[in-house]
């Protein structure tokens, strides 16, 4: 079983940046996949940003140029900094990462962290 701690949310005003944190613990041999999702009021999860063992990144249109994704493989944590925060950018947003034990892979969630983004 494996355990996502996000941290960093908050309130900010438009234009503004936030530093998200999520730290992976519990039973597993390695960490694949890390990524960002989030989730406004009424709408669906949607996808943010990924970020692979090796540092290869990939982002949401929505986001891209604004939020870097980065990871600490040695403390198991990703992070998610972002800039230029726009009203549009207020949700829950979600930590996942696919996490491996011995040959069984699976996909973890955190609990959320709000980030609320006023105009």
């Amino acid at each position: 079983q494996v355990q996502l701690v996000e941290s960093g949310g908050g309130l900010v005003q438009a234009g503004g940046s936030l530093r998200l944190s999520c730290a992976a613990s519990g039973s597993f041999s390695s960490i694949n996949t890390m990524a960002w999702y989030r989730q406004a009021p009424g709408k669906q999860r949607e996808f943010g940003a990924r970020i692979t063992t090796s540092g290869s990144t990939n982002y949401a249109d929505s986001v891209k140029g604004r939020f870097t994704i980065s990871r600490d493989n040695a403390k198991n944590t990703v992070y998610l900094q972002m800039n230029s925060l726009k009203p549009e950018d207020t949700a829950v947003y979600y930590c996942s990462c696919n996490a491996q034990l011995w040959d069984i892979a699976r996909n973890y969630w955190g609990q959320g962290t709000q980030v609320t983004v006023s105009s």
